[in-house]
């Protein structure tokens, strides 16, 4: 039985993670050109390489990408909105931001949406994506839903169960609620935990689009050998 994936399917899907604070220059580059030649979606790095991952990127398909308010998201609205500006200037095509944590366990839905809005408004304005990442691991199912709510509303483009620094990552459970309450508009990405393909594979058929993955080039040595097994 073919597979129902191709390589470039699933590189897509991928945002190339390197978030580790104790990531060296030389491991951010090697990174950034690995991920320029397997052409995944994204590199998703720390905001201080990004310039130079978009020059490094530039004349690929691969999209710079870095962090807002990361990765405990407790950062005052106008700081967020400034790091979303800086982003911008360092030639960001997305941005995942992490909401006020605090806020939303508090149950003031008022300041999370602001805090949200600050990111999205200078965001979309240079045409840049966003991703809304929630942190699902300290969350109740209803503030989850009323996250997804929110972020339909101001019309964020990913919402996104984790920074990989919490207590624990994306969960199938957690994708399908996040895909069921999200409108049709907002992609699902998943990010935590993920080191293999079959969990990949496992989170696409639930409607997810992206993942953040630190182990790339494993993920796509699997793909290229079961898929050298079906032909």
């Amino acid at each position: 039985m073919a597979p129902d994936f191709t390589l470039a399917e699933i590189a897509g899907m991928i945002d190339h993670s390197m978030l580790a604070p104790t990531m060296t220059m030389d491991v951010l580059e090697k990174g950034c050109a690995l991920a320029a030649r397997a052409q995944v979606a994204s590199v998703c790095l720390m905001p201080y390489y990004l310039r130079r991952c978009a020059e490094q990127l530039k004349g690929t398909p691969v999209r710079p990408t870095t962090t807002i308010g990361f990765p405990h998201g407790g950062q005052a609205s106008a700081t967020k909105a400034a790091e979303t500006r800086q982003a911008i200037d360092d030639g960001a095509a997305e941005v995942d931001m992490v909401i006020n944590i605090s806020r939303a366990l508090s149950g003031d839905w008022d300041g999370v949406r602001e805090d949200i809005a600050a990111v999205i408004e200078p965001a979309h304005t240079a045409g840049v994506k966003v991703k809304v990442i929630f942190e699902t691991c300290y969350l109740d199912r209803a503030q989850k839903i009323r996250l997804c709510e929110i972020c339909g509303e101001l019309g964020a483009d990913w919402v996104k169960t984790s920074t990989g620094f919490g207590t624990g990552g994306a969960t199938l459970e957690d994708l399908e609620l996040m895909r069921a309450h999200a409108p049709p508009a907002v992609q699902v990405k998943a990010s935590g935990g993920i080191r293999d393909l079959d969990t990949i594979l496992a989170m696409r058929a639930l409607g997810v689009t992206r993942v953040g993955c630190s182990r790339t080039a494993e993920v796509l040595d699997e793909c290229r050998r079961r898929l050298s097994q079906k032909t």
